[in-house]
């Protein structure tokens, strides 16, 4: 990956919890990492955990960002959030997945994606 796509990458997963900071969530991880992958964002409202991919794109001439998240992309962040709740311990929670889409600047946030 190209430094120019990182660096496009990171400013949208910054957009993004800023989006989700304004609208009253607490950021717990960003970038979380283990062996079997990475959660980009994990955030919590009240007794919501909500685990979000971010996926910015300049524009959709290789298909819309959403469409990058496909089965296997949610069966992965799935295994990557019962790893991150095992290690958090959390308590009591509802879980969510969002996909939150980053295109030419204009942040979608698709909630409970899947």
């Amino acid at each position: 990956m190209t430094r120019a796509r990182r660096e496009l990458g990171a400013a949208g997963e910054a957009a993004v919890a800023r989006w989700y900071e304004a609208h009253g969530y607490a950021v717990l991880a960003r970038n979380w990492r283990c062996r079997e992958g990475e959660l980009d964002l994990v955030l919590r409202q009240g007794a919501t955990v909500v685990f979000c991919e971010v996926k910015t794109r300049t524009t959709a001439a290789f298909g819309l960002p959403a469409e990058a998240v496909g089965r296997p992309k949610q069966a992965r962040l799935r295994t990557l959030a019962v790893r991150w709740l095992a290690e958090a311990a959390p308590g009591p929670v509802r879980l969510r997945f969002d996909v939150a889409c980053v295109l030419g600047g204009t942040i979608e946030v698709l909630e409970a994606a899947f």
